[in-house]
């Protein structure tokens, strides 16, 4: 992947692609010793790497909402509002959640409408599918994808017999805008029709001379892992790394589509992942690299997520280890499109152009690490404090620190080496923590918890008559 330059009085176009439960350390430019990406590695490569790039949550659906929306999911609904242990149950949208992303929300893909942008998303929704609740309510003019995750359907995994009558979900289904077109989903061809309706998306929207948004949203490295005839067995990182490597090559093809059509200097490319890797899957989950806990906790293995982005104006092999995270996206996408956002909340993100353009450091800021409604931790420059621990997928119930505990992330990035409370930098950065989450919780108004609706009867099926079963496969 060569230099971009500025396309001239064009609009530019956006491909945003997001991995599922892709830790920092599951890429080549990351450091893995036997996963292969070459395509994302020459695209990272490109543009501006960040060290510091954090998911708008630690799990999937809290997730992608702030991603969309620029703002905390405690804002835009996603989030339960049970305590333990109860909240377990209710940490993502299950195929019988009656909530979505809130509907009075603002997704990049809206607003972007101003523009008169084609909006896409190939892959993954997971925020919502009941009562006009899938992608084409939220701005995309085209959704080809799951629902939610693989692994939500009956019984969870896939390759199983399913029995209709004993499962707890019906079958993961896949849709085409909001038609059910295949029941349960066949993963083994997925990632090639996704790559085929990814370059027919940019297609339609040069035939009609539309600027473009993109987001492609991969279901690897999700449990159940799967990977086409094509890839698996191919990679020494067994099904895990056959899956991360069959995402790399259609990322591949859908850049080399990019260039054919001459698009690809006057389109911005961002990636990262929706979370950190579920590593307490064994060799099923993923690699956090030096980073403590997984997918679902605070601590940085949860939420720290690879992330790049290149595209025209942005000199390449920069590398910036400030914080950032996907709330920025939104505003980003939104400033380099010339969009103006709207002024009637208060959104979460900050534009990166000054980063990506002008090289500016941007070093402090701060992020606030959420589980559901509970703040637990905040990270400002160097440092972050825990004011409660919580394991990411266990039982066991949250751990409330007094006094909370404070890491020096430049020095200590595995959260190993606390700070001691009497020393004089605890006691300074704490005043500094303590102010910035009450000016935080002062403009924090909450969302109606959207996960907290379930029935039995809202759950997607193509025809009850065939057990929610539909081809052709």
């Amino acid at each position: 992947v060569g230099n971009v330059t500025a396309t001239e009085d064009v609009p530019p176009n956006f491909v945003l692609i997001l991995a599922d439960d892709m830790g920092y350390g599951d890429l080549s430019y990351t450091g893995h010793p036997t996963i292969l990406t070459p395509n994302l590695d020459a695209l990272a490569m490109s543009g501006v790497r960040f060290t510091s790039m954090y998911a708008g949550a630690n799990i999937c659906s809290a997730s992608r909402a702030a991603m969309l929306t620029g703002r905390y999911a405690i804002r835009n609904g996603v989030y339960t509002s049970f305590s333990w242990p109860v909240d377990n149950s209710f940490r993502v949208f299950y195929p019988y959640s009656t909530g979505s992303l809130m509907h009075s929300e603002n997704t990049v893909a809206q607003l972007l409408h101003q523009a008169d942008y084609a909006n896409g998303l190939v892959g993954k929704w997971h925020l919502g599918h009941y009562n006009n609740s899938l992608p084409l309510d939220f701005g995309f003019d085209y959704w080809f994808g799951l629902p939610y995750s693989q692994d939500e359907g009956c019984p969870p995994g896939y390759g199983v017999p399913c029995d209709p009558h004993g499962a707890i979900f019906t079958p993961t289904p896949l849709y085409a805008n909001e038609t059910i077109i295949q029941q349960p989903v066949n993963l083994e061809t997925l990632v090639p029709r996704m790559t085929d309706r990814a370059t027919t998306f940019i297609d339609t929207a040069v035939n009609n001379s539309q600027p473009f948004f993109l987001y492609l949203a991969y279901d690897e490295v999700h449990i159940p892992l799967f990977a086409s005839p094509e890839f698996e067995g191919t990679s020494r990182r067994g099904l895990y790394g056959d899956a991360a490597s069959e995402m790399d090559a259609s990322i591949g093809r859908v850049v080399a589509h990019l260039e054919a059509k001459g698009l690809l200097d006057n389109t911005y490319i961002i990636f990262s992942s929706d979370n950190g890797a579920w590593s307490g899957l064994g060799t099923q989950g993923g690699f956090n690299g030096p980073f403590r806990g997984e997918k679902g906790s605070t601590f940085e293995g949860g939420h720290r997520v690879p992330g790049f982005i290149r595209g025209p104006n942005i000199q390449p092999g920069r590398i910036h280890q400030g914080v950032a995270s996907h709330m920025d996206f939104f505003n980003t996408i939104l400033d380099l499109a010339g969009v103006p956002i709207p002024d009637d909340r208060i959104y979460d993100g900050e534009s990166l152009v000054p980063i990506l353009v002008d090289g500016d450091s941007a070093e402090h800021r701060c992020y606030f690490f959420y589980r559901d409604s509970s703040l637990h931790a905040v990270r400002c420059g160097s440092y972050k404090m825990h004011y409660i621990t919580r394991c990411g997928f266990c039982l066991d119930p949250p751990t409330k620190h007094d006094p909370p505990l404070l890491y020096n992330l430049d020095h200590d990035p595995s959260e190993v080496w606390g700070i001691d409370p009497e020393d004089p930098v605890y006691q300074a950065v704490k005043i500094e923590m303590d102010h910035a989450v009450t000016l935080h919780e002062a403009n924090l108004v909450k969302g109606s918890p959207e996960l907290d609706g379930q029935s039995p009867f809202v759950q997607p099926c193509c025809n009850k008559v065939t057990d929610c079963r539909c081809g052709p496969y």
